[in-house]
């Protein structure tokens, strides 16, 4: 595993992106750690009556994928996240895949701050959330991360 990107290393526009497909445990491991135990998330009978037709994955849980784009791609390993927030547009259901994409729109370089448009899609193309992150990418004095030995 490389450094992540610094400040002068990302240029306005950079974009990543991480995909993944939202499965039963995923809403049960995410209802279990937030202690979100809405029916609308892990009562089927309760969903199909609900405006819904069926259950719905937690918005946290779609927000929280956009981690792993900042933590793991752009700007990447040593990132430290000071700020998201997020709209949504349309539910998530347990099958959909969802892909989060972040894109560099503004460089702070006197605080060490970059500015990223999220934005949330399924597998269709619809796009079920948008939002902005505030990073903290990196530094050139960050440690290099541990190197697992074998």
């Amino acid at each position: 595993m490389e450094r992540g990107r610094t400040i002068h290393d990302i240029a306005l526009g950079d974009r990543a992106s991480f995909s993944k497909t939202i499965t039963e445990t995923d809403v049960t491991l995410f209802a279990g750690i937030t202690g979100d135990l809405n029916p609308l998330h892990i009562d089927e009978e309760a969903a199909r009556r609900s405006r819904f037709g069926r259950r719905v994955a937690h918005g946290a849980l779609t927000a929280s994928l956009i981690s792993s784009v900042l933590g793991m791609k752009l700007p990447g390993w040593g990132t430290i996240l000071l700020e998201t927030k997020q709209r949504f547009l349309h539910p998530v259901y347990i099958g959909d895949t969802i892909t989060a994409t972040v894109e560099a729109t503004q460089k702070i370089e006197e605080k060490n701050i970059v500015i990223f448009k999220c934005t949330w899609s399924n597998q269709d193309g619809t796009l079920v959330a948008e939002g902005e992150a505030v990073v903290m990418p990196p530094s050139s004095s960050s440690p290099e991360p541990s190197q697992r030995r074998s």
